[in-house]
């Protein structure tokens, strides 16, 4: 497990060994105020601990004041080239500025955002991607690989280490998995600042999760990360979604439900499919550590779920519900998804 820096993002620690923190952003013109506050409000709803939202220009600023009052997560302003932008963002409270000090100005600009963040106590997040990088490092590598988003990581964190600014959070982000995993990898073994992980321009929701969750999960699996966003081209909601989901698969989220069931077979005599589905849908407003299993058949469902806190087997229009493996009641196919619930709430 790597050691970083604990960096406090609003009421929200990363780093230090803290639990891995969920992100999205909002996806939504800067100008729709309204819009914004109630899609922010729908990602708090989805488990979102950390949102980012853009701000183009000055006159969006009033968005962090909009945002801050509607939600009780930490906000994140995201800026590119004007640094005034993130100077009255500070003064409007934000949580966190995501930034490349190096595409903000001269060193004198750079001081001055430094100095207005360590004055509001908010941290600062370098966002390195293949698209960012300098002129003079994609020269010298001759491609936005990992090594070049490193060096380029590395010297946006100096330009605030020179002004004894180190409340710093790091992001290396490639559309290209490989490249993403070796980018974090390395960067792991040259810094102690928290990193937020994630695969940049990952795609639509399938191949988006499936490329974030090999990207993402390879590095918490290592032991690298502080926190994460997955990024898709959908509705910010799924973004919560598929990273909690990828969390729970590395055992990385022991405050939620975690569900298992089998892919079904020959032996299957009732409709597993939608029965998982609902089950799913209905764990959602559960919060309870505990493992549920939906199973096809009562020859192998108890005995392979065995670890699961309680789960059901299908039989013939009927089926059992177990715990821990053993069987403790026989139910109707229609009244096992109720039953499983009322089992549920005594756990």
């Amino acid at each position: 497990m790597r050691e970083s820096k604990a960096v406090k993002i609003g009421h929200i620690t990363i780093g230090g060994g803290a639990p891995i923190a969920v992100q999205s952003m909002l996806n939504i013109s800067a100008d729709d105020v309204a819009g914004n506050v109630a899609q922010a409000r729908r990602l708090e709803e989805s488990g979102c601990e950390i949102i980012r939202t853009a701000v183009p220009t000055l006159s969006n600023v009033n968005l962090i004041n909009a945002l801050k009052e509607a939600v009780n997560i930490p906000v994140v302003a995201d800026i590119h080239f004007d640094y005034k932008i993130a100077l009255a963002c500070a003064d409007a409270g934000v949580d966190k500025i995501r930034i490349n000090p190096g595409n903000i100005g001269d060193e004198q600009r750079v001081k001055e955002v430094a100095d207005a963040c360590r004055k509001h106590a908010i941290p600062i997040r370098i966002g390195v991607n293949s698209g960012s990088l300098e002129k003079s490092i994609l020269a010298k590598y001759g491609s936005p690989c990992a090594e070049a988003l490193v060096e380029s990581a590395l010297y946006h964190a100096s330009l605030l280490e020179r002004f004894d600014f180190t409340d710093i959070v790091i992001s290396l982000k490639s559309s290209n998995v490989h490249t993403m995993i070796a980018a974090y990898r390395l960067l792991s073994q040259k810094c102690n600042y928290p990193l937020h992980l994630g695969v940049t321009e990952a795609g639509t929701k399938q191949m988006g999760i499936v490329k974030s969750a090999i990207g993402i999960g390879s590095l918490l699996n290592d032991g690298i990360g502080d926190t994460i966003r997955v990024s898709l081209t959908a509705d910010p909601v799924e973004e919560i979604d598929a990273a909690h989901h990828i969390l729970k698969a590395l055992d990385l989220k022991k405050d939620e439900p975690y569900l298992v069931s089998c892919p079904t077979c020959g032996r299957t005599k009732i409709d597993l499919i939608s029965l998982a589905a609902t089950v799913e849908q209905r764990l959602k407003s559960v919060h309870k550590p505990i493992k549920v299993a939906v199973m096809g058949c009562v020859v192998n469902g108890p005995g392979e779920a065995r670890e699961a806190d309680i789960g059901i087997a299908g039989g013939d229009g009927e089926g059992l519900i177990f715990k821990k493996g053993n069987i403790i009641k026989k139910v109707p196919e229609a009244e096992l998804i109720d039953a499983l619930f009322k089992e549920i709430e005594t756990l």
